[in-house]
């Protein structure tokens, strides 16, 4: 199911987007087969709707010089609200946390951390992370090797399903029909 006014067209100008965000508006036109002020306008409105967040650019961590990647598990003393916000709170203003979840199980946080050598990765506990009031427990793993590393979110999992796909119902199958 598409959440609100989504449709294909617009599902391909996001994939097209995720894919390269530095296509010209001519470019994805073609790619989506729109012409390019309807595009456009579409662009603009995936853009005021909040579905287009922003544009970035990549970069290869390792090219300057952030060899290390770790996961820390952080535990707190006490699950209260302003532990939680303290804690959030000093993470997003730590530029080499790329990611911060509030977990369920026996971690209260799991952090994403890039850093340039384990001088840094002691200096960020050491000296920073550890010091943050309510921390319980610190525990940090690190990847040998990223097998996968995906920035384009799965939209065939949101995308509307080709009214002329077969699909199961009791014991037969029947076509969708176009409405």
């Amino acid at each position: 199911m598409l959440p609100g006014n989504i449709d294909a067209a617009d599902l391909k100008i996001l994939a097209a987007l995720q894919d390269d965000a530095r296509i010209s508006n001519v470019d994805l036109a073609r790619k989506v087969n729109l012409t390019p002020s309807p595009c456009l306008a579409r662009v603009r409105e995936l853009e005021r709707t909040g579905l287009i967040e922003r544009y970035v650019t990549l970069l290869d961590p390792k090219a300057l010089g952030l060899t290390l990647s770790v996961f820390i598990q952080v535990r707190l003393e006490k699950q209260i609200e302003r532990s939680l916000e303290r804690f959030e709170q000093a993470m997003s203003e730590r530029p080499e946390v790329m990611e911060c979840y509030l977990m369920t199980g026996a971690s209260d946080y799991l952090l994403r951390v890039v850093v340039t050598d384990m001088q840094a990765l002691e200096r960020f506990i050491v000296d920073f992370l550890s010091r943050i009031p309510g921390i319980g427990n610190i525990q940090s793993s690190f990847a040998l090797k990223q097998v996968k590393y995906q920035t384009a979110l799965p939209l065939e999992a949101v995308a509307a399903p080709d009214p002329t796909t077969p699909v199961r119902q009791g014991r037969g199958l029947r076509t969708r029909r176009r409405s």
